[in-house]
């Protein structure tokens, strides 16, 4: 292998399709609001929920209210397209399914899709539009709120047990799944995972908000045994260890106990990742915990901090789909993270810079 051109390198690498994804395609609406608009809804600064009949009229109002940007999103879907940024050659080395309506915003997250080289397979249905996730921001603060609509009407039996479709997912060597579609398809999840875990290929999971650690605990904890990176921030960390009768709020010795809970394929040991926003990152790995600082940036730049977890994770899983040691992936990870926050949205430069 010749190793002063990084393309050769990669490119004998990573063949197309050797990163997978699945989850809740959402187009994003996103908005700067004041905190009038959080109170009339009920939210948090810093929070992600799933709509409810009291939120009907939000997106209405926002999009008539404030100038809003519409980014194609969704937790998994973002990660991916950022992994896929990060790599560059080969094209649609990233595969995302998931679930949208007949519809424009459905025709709008496809274009998006091939706009970054993911190669996106969505499940088109008539019955739910394509599900929308409204970021309003406030300051450095995001609230979002996510109408899943057809993102919640992923069918196993539909698309991910086609041949041509799971041919797909045999194609890949990591898989990436954000906790987020445990509201949505435990079977389809639990499908590839056990796919992964037999074929001792890795299997990548996001705690992702603090009610899926708490409401959905026992699909999570059915899932568990497969993951073989486990990604999460403080505050889900810290759901997630009241859950489990933990006993502790420390960021550290959460890592470690839950890289601990029992695991299906004995090869490889669980590997558990937990960002904690400007405060170093905390790794737990079977015999130690490492910690790494996370790159400095001046406030002043922060434009949005909607993403910077998905752009972390697609950072993180850009290295690790080429095999680079976890320590390259986390400065990958901080790296994705970086760019992210200074720019609107989930969205990126041309090309990245890293080294």
């Amino acid at each position: 292998m010749d190793f002063h051109s990084s393309s050769t390198v990669k490119s004998t690498l990573l063949n197309a399709n050797s990163l997978f994804g699945m989850g809740n395609p959402l187009l994003d609406i996103c908005a700067v609001v004041d905190k009038d608009f959080l109170d009339k809804y009920s939210l948090k600064p810093n929070d992600q929920i799933l709509a409810e009949a009291k939120h009907k009229e939000l997106f209405e109002e926002l999009v008539k209210k404030f100038k809003v940007e519409y980014h194609a999103g969704g937790a998994t879907q973002n990660s991916i397209k950022i992994a896929q940024w990060m790599i560059q050659e080969p094209h649609k080395v990233g595969t995302f399914f998931g679930c949208i309506g007949k519809d424009k915003f459905g025709e709008i997250l496809k274009e998006k899709a091939e706009e970054v080289h993911v190669d996106a397979h969505y499940y088109e249905q008539d019955e739910e539009p394509t599900g929308t996730c409204a970021a309003c921001i406030t300051g450095d603060n995001r609230s979002l709120v996510a109408n899943l609509a057809a993102a919640n009407c992923y069918k196993k039996d539909k698309h991910l047990d086609l041949e041509e479709n799971w041919k797909l997912v045999e194609k890949a060597k990591v898989y990436y799944i954000a906790g987020f579609f445990l509201t949505v398809s435990l079977e389809s999840i639990l499908k590839v995972a056990k796919h992964a875990s037999e074929n001792n290929k890795l299997f990548c999971m996001n705690l992702s908000a603090p009610f899926i650690c708490q409401f959905f605990k026992d699909n999570l904890m059915q899932v568990m045994p497969y993951v073989d990176v486990l990604f999460g921030n403080e505050t889900e960390a810290t759901a997630f260890a009241k859950e489990q009768d933990f006993d502790t709020k420390d960021i550290k010795e959460i890592a470690r106990k839950a890289q601990a809970l029992p695991k299906d394929n004995k090869k490889r040991q669980r590997v558990v990742v937990i960002t904690q926003g400007k405060d170093e990152t905390v790794m737990a790995l079977s015999d130690k915990i490492e910690t790494f600082p996370v790159v400095k940036t001046d406030p002043k730049y922060i434009v949005d901090t909607n993403g910077a977890g998905d752009a972390f994770v697609g950072g993180f899983l850009s290295e690790l789909v080429q095999e680079k040691p976890l320590d390259q992936c986390v400065k990958a990870a901080h790296y994705a993270a970086n760019v992210i926050i200074q720019r609107a949205g989930c969205s990126f430069p041309e090309k990245p810079d890293f080294k």
